[in-house]
């Protein structure tokens, strides 16, 4: 679907990482697998959607303060003795090299103090005029799609070959729940890898259920505080009750921000690298030359 494709790229490297060998180095020792692996996914993603325009966001701030200010416990099994993120030694170096790569390539690279790759998404997303492809492997971003636009996520959970198109109809087959209310289920379900504790109690099927029948997180917690008993499954009422403090800050920190200030780069994909002698110093320094020539490959194959 040529259009927007937004890469979730701290998503996918973390995937390359995993997925390539560390037995890939550069000439000097240095372990490359995810700067190999996250550049033939580019080259995958190219060659079977044809984007007009891509942007690679990423973690200017892996755990921004207004989200743990909301809820202290967001993230925090994951802060390592620095402060920073626990990202595995051999990775940590291989981000700059990622970084380097996109510039030269001319991939758009966005990053915004304050924010996560998540947030960038999502304000891209919702002022796009046209379709968009979210490529990524966390389902938080869910919440964006829209049949309207069209906005969908290409769901990498199963590898760049069996990739998951999820649109609204995917999402209420999979949750029960619209299309466009996956942060509203999140919030009460919870999800430990992010420290969001959700509401005790309540799992999948009682989640879908509050969501399906008052439409939204904001129209049931004006049904419990009007004291409204119809509509509630049996024991729901108190367990929201007992939650109610946690359900009144959850969203700042499920819901992705929409109105990021986005700086003014140019999204459109290159048939041609934009710095050829950077990108050749890179190729030869880091033993990318396979690689960068798929991805090139690719990128001038694009349909006119």
């Amino acid at each position: 679907m040529p259009g927007l494709m937004l890469l979730d790229t701290p998503s996918l490297y973390f995937r390359a990482f995993y997925g390539v060998p560390e037995s890939l180095t550069a000439p000097d020792g240095t372990p490359v697998n995810a700067v190999r692996g996250l550049i033939d996914m580019i080259a995958t993603l190219v060659r079977a959607y044809s984007p007009d325009e891509m942007i690679a966001t990423m973690d200017a701030d892996w755990r921004p303060a207004f989200r743990v200010e909301a809820l202290p416990s967001y993230k925090a099994h994951r802060v390592a003795e620095d402060g920073g993120d626990q990202v595995p030694d051999t990775l940590s170096p291989q981000v700059p090299i990622i970084e380097q790569v996109l510039d030269a390539v001319g991939i758009a690279r966005v990053g915004v103090p304050g924010y996560e790759a998540d947030d960038v998404i999502g304000t891209c997303a919702t002022a796009a005029k046209g379709p968009v492809d979210i490529v990524t492997g966390d389902r938080d971003l869910f919440q964006l799609v829209d049949d309207s636009v069209p906005v969908r996520v290409l769901y990498t959970v199963r590898g760049l070959k069996n990739l998951e198109v999820v649109d609204e109809a995917r999402v209420t087959e999979r949750y029960g729940v619209p299309g466009r209310s996956y942060a509203d289920f999140a919030t009460l379900r919870g999800d430990p890898s992010d420290g969001l504790p959700g509401v005790a109690g309540v799992g999948d099927k009682s989640a879908a259920a509050l969501i399906t029948r008052f439409g939204s997180l904001e129209a049931m917690l004006a049904a419990l505080d009007a004291g409204q008993a119809e509509g509630f499954p049996a024991g729901a009422r108190t367990k929201l009750a007992k939650a109610r403090d946690y359900l009144a800050v959850a969203p700042t920190v499920v819901r992705v921000a929409t109105d990021v200030p986005l700086p003014d780069v140019p999204t459109a994909l290159p048939r041609a690298p934009k710095d050829p002698e950077a990108l050749v110093a890179l190729s030869e320094r880091w033993g990318l030359d396979a690689p960068l020539n798929r991805l090139l490959s690719a990128l001038s194959a694009r349909p006119a």
